[in-house]
């Protein structure tokens, strides 16, 4: 059976560092979705926006970082009483800046992507994350 909730699109981004590390950002207890869980930094895309500006915009607001985007790594969906979000999972690049939450978010840490499995992702990303771990 097809959904008749709208469907909206969202990108969010593996930021890699020097290290080969990856960003992951713990949602603010005050969040209206998945407060407390960890999640990659991304977000809505704008009309008019292209989908790396997108991605660049949201980790720059959310993170205070600079990234290059490279190629896409995989693809996840959800449901919120409203919508179907279907999430773009992008390969960033840090290339300056140190991170600075936004207020979405109250934790960061860089993570080997065969750990991100030990965290407790928001529910859209652990397949995403269990497959990481295996490569």
């Amino acid at each position: 059976m097809t959904s008749r909730k709208p469907l909206a699109l969202s990108v969010k981004v593996l930021v890699f560092d020097n290290e080969g590390r990856c960003l992951v950002l713990k949602r603010s207890m005050a969040s209206k979705g998945n407060p407390g869980k960890w999640d990659f930094p991304g977000g809505k895309v704008d009309p008019g926006e292209t989908l790396d500006e997108a991605a660049r915009r949201e980790v720059l607001e959310e993170t205070g970082l600079e990234i290059t985007i490279g190629r896409v790594l995989g693809a996840a969906e959800s449901e919120s009483p409203t919508s179907r979000i279907a999430y773009l999972i992008l390969e960033g690049h840090f290339v300056s800046g140190e991170v600075r939450l936004s207020e979405e978010h109250e934790e960061f840490a860089w993570v080997a992507p065969e750990d991100l499995h030990e965290y407790d992702l928001v529910s859209q990303l652990r397949a995403f994350a269990l497959s990481r771990s295996r490569d």
